[in-house]
């Protein structure tokens, strides 16, 4: 492999621990809307906390995609014509969860059909997406071409997958109740309410991720890499530590910022484990199909696209950077009774 090969690699789950981190708050605090939200003023402070942001943190999946596409096409082809029904489900989520956030605000009279809309397109993605995740480490069944050869979506859902769709949700969920306990005013209802469930979702993750390691060392048995296996249990541990730090910020000192920045040093340890195992794999075929997994070396695109792709990365991913500093920044903060009046 080459050095922008194994570059490629790692960036691209760089993007995508980017939008793991950014997207799956909000998708959480959509998908929690009916269970913490008691009236019409609470469910105005979840929509407020992540209006400002949503749309800027779906960024990070569009980029990633289009740099699988242009750095690795074969493996492109391969995931998204196999996961097609799913992508397109995901794709139908973050479309109806964007028309809901805009419509509500001048329709009051469609707004449980809004809120409907909004829960539903929040939650196919916070759990597809985590299946697919899982499909891809696990492996698919491919054809001699390298093309997906399984059953259309249901196929995708296998009791591992499953589990790993899980714990992609129960972060999604646990990095909401903590978003919205960070921008709700102190003293609030809604805001213990979101505490309280979201150090329950900690330990659920953590009894999750625990779980979905034993099976994956018992029954997936990946083929890592023998120089990977020490920087993934790294990841492991640190995905372990941040998490437990993350509890004991939010329920021991009571930082909500804190908590949340903790949650999100998880998400991201979570996502190096996996880039990390699955070096230099990109798709991992099923031993019991006819194609062999995809590899970023057989996958990648000519040095010369690459090169290009390195260039505009250096000058577009830091003015994304710079986008989210600054709306961040002007948003920072707990919500007020004059924002939702």
């Amino acid at each position: 492999m080459t050095i922008l090969q194994i570059l490629w690699f790692f960036l691209i789950f760089v993007l995508i621990a980017g939008y793991f981190v950014l997207d799956g708050f909000d998708l959480g605090a959509g998908v929690l809307y009916p269970v913490l939200a008691r009236d019409e003023t609470e469910r105005a402070y979840i929509r407020r906390s992540i209006g400002p942001v949503w749309d800027g943190n779906e960024v990070w999946l569009l980029t990633a995609g289009g740099a699988l596409f242009a750095a690795f096409p074969a493996a492109y082809a391969t995931t998204f014509s196999g996961f097609y029904l799913a992508v397109m489900l995901v794709l139908f989520g973050l479309i109806v969860r964007a028309v809901s956030l805009e419509f509500r605000a001048h329709d009051a009279s469609w707004s449980r059909v809004w809120d409907v809309c909004f829960i539903v397109g929040s939650f196919l993605p916070a759990l597809l997406l985590g299946v697919a995740v899982g499909n891809a480490f696990a492996g698919i069944p491919m054809a001699a071409n390298g093309d997906y050869s399984g059953v259309p979506l249901l196929g995708l859902i296998t009791p591992y997958t499953l589990l790993v769709g899980l714990l992609g949700f129960s972060m999604c969920l646990t990095a909401g109740c903590l978003w919205i306990a960070l921008k709700t005013p102190e003293g609030s209802d809604l805001r213990a309410r979101a505490r309280k469930l979201g150090g329950i979702l900690q330990i659920v993750t953590l009894v999750l991720f625990v779980v979905c390691g034993a099976m994956t060392l018992g029954v997936i048995r990946p083929a890592i890499e023998p120089a990977m296996w020490p920087v993934a249990c790294v990841f492991a541990v640190l995905f372990a530590i941040a998490l437990i730090v993350s509890i004991y910020l939010g329920r021991a000192k009571g930082s909500d910022l804190g908590a949340f920045l903790a949650q999100s040093a998880s998400a991201v340890c979570l996502i190096g484990l996996l880039a990390t195992s699955m070096f230099p794999t990109l798709v991992v075929a099923d031993p019991a199909g006819v194609g062999a997994s995809i590899t970023a070396a057989m996958a990648a695109s000519s040095e010369i696209s690459l090169a290009w792709m390195t260039g505009i990365a250096c000058i577009g991913v830091p003015l994304v950077l710079v986008y989210h500093v600054i709306v961040y920044r002007t948003f920072r903060g707990r919500l007020s009774e004059e924002d939702v009046a």
